[in-house]
């Protein structure tokens, strides 16, 4: 039988950091392992890093505009696509406040010495810079005029997220007021690079567990088992914003907005959960929530399946609520302190993050490789990250689901009292 995905990715994480481990207690400071990771390990890990930064630019364009697109006529839907825009921005905001807030309260990312960080640390940032050019961070006013781009290309060339974000929300506003065949056509092509770019992650992720075992080899070869501690630390840190998230706020939406019981909820989407759960992909799980929105929580149709069918692209809350925190935990574990309004700027690309990427499993990677380079954070910390990222995509999928259900659940409630 076939060896599923996340099992060989699970496979060559386990292979990567017993023989990192391994490796350190025998070798560690030879220079026979120094050359080793240098020629060979590090290589092929940067390989890997770099097919997936290679998807960003084009999976991004087409996957943010798409979903703005796809709020359909608003000079029909008027009130329903505003609400469902405003509540998802707000409710992501909330997201990616709570991991933020955790991973500064916790820390997970603390604690190794300084010397092995310094150690670490050596060429690491040419590594990433031949990685990615990204540009150092903006602030203040810089940041407020510079998101707008003068040459969308350009911002693409220079890795500035941000400012191609907001190109290509500004796209996707176009086509959904343009209402001509040629504009059909050119969403038509933007769905056609879309699905390329789907399949082509899928062909990048394949090679995961080459690039999992020799990133986590790398960093194991070079700090010991003390990594594992830190991981099991940040695995937490998700694992706790993620509950705190779907049982809390979404109660509390639910509750106070959707005049619905929470229980009853929870109760009514296990199908969707289950669903979401097992397969780590909003877009799988589409079919089953439309079915629980109708069948089990009574929803309007025409409400439910608008709302669920762009969430499923444009409501991911898990996904922006995990890419903060691993950024954040990322540049703790290698000491690059990061201001307010770095932080801030962090916040900002999740939440477009989280309508812009695409709605499949590990399709945030390519995303947290990208702001990574914008702040001056090793790429191949997403080594540590990738050795987990399986489990935490079906966690974080789950609370993906559920987020569009409960907005299906207010933007229900108020069109029935308007109606």
């Amino acid at each position: 039988m076939r060896i599923p995905l996340h099992t060989r990715v699970l496979i060559g994480a386990l292979v990567g950091v017993g023989a990192g481990i391994v490796a350190h207690l025998l070798w560690a400071d030879t220079e026979g392992l120094a050359r080793f990771i240098k020629y060979v390990a590090q290589p092929t890990g940067q390989v890997f890093m770099r097919l997936l930064l290679m998807l960003v630019v084009p999976l991004i364009v087409s996957a943010l505009a798409l979903g703005i697109a796809g709020l359909g006529d608003l000079k029909s839907l008027g009130r329903i696509g505003l609400k469902t825009l405003a509540y998802t921005v707000c409710v992501s905001m909330i997201a990616v406040a709570i991991g933020v807030a955790l991973v500064a309260l916790i820390r997970p990312g603390d604690g190794m010495d300084d010397a092995v960080r310094e150690r670490l640390l050596v060429g690491a940032k040419d590594r990433a810079a031949s990685i990615t050019s990204a540009p150092a961070p903006k602030t203040g006013i810089e940041l407020l005029v510079q998101i707008v781009p003068d040459n969308p290309i350009k911002a693409a060339a220079n890795g500035d997220m941000l400012a191609l974000m907001f190109f290509s929300a500004m796209l996707g506003v176009g086509i959904l007021l343009t209402r001509t065949d040629g504009a059909r056509r050119f969403e038509q092509a933007l769905q056609g690079v879309f699905d390329v770019g789907l399949r082509l992650i899928q062909l990048v992720i394949g090679f995961a567990p080459i690039g999992v075992a020799a990133l986590l080899f790398t960093l194991t070869a070079q700090l010991g088992y003390e990594i594992l501690v830190q991981l099991g630390r940040y695995v937490f840190v998700v694992l706790l914003a993620l509950a705190l998230h779907q049982f809390v706020v979404y109660s509390l939406s639910v509750k106070l907005l959707g005049r619905m019981s929470p229980l009853a909820f929870f109760k009514a989407i296990q199908p969707a959960m289950l669903t979401a759960f097992s397969t780590s992909s909003s877009n799988a799980t589409l079919p089953t929530a439309l079915q629980v929105a109708e069948e089990r929580l009574k929803l309007p149709p025409q409400i439910g399946r608008f709302v669920l069918t762009i969430g499923a692209t444009a409501n991911q809350n898990g996904t922006a609520l995990f890419e903060g925190v691993t950024v954040l935990f990322l540049a703790q574990f290698y000491g690059v302190e990061l201001t307010l309004q770095h932080q801030a700027l962090v916040l900002g690309i999740c939440i477009l993050a989280g309508i812009g990427t695409a709605g499949v499993p590990s399709g945030s990677i390519p995303v947290i490789a990208a702001m990574l380079g914008m702040i001056g954070v090793p790429i191949e910390g997403l080594g540590l990250v990738l050795g987990v990222d399986r489990f935490l995509d079906m966690c974080r999928t789950v609370v993906n689901v559920s987020g569009d259900l409960a907005a299906a659940v207010v933007v229900s409630r108020g069109e029935r009292s308007s109606a």
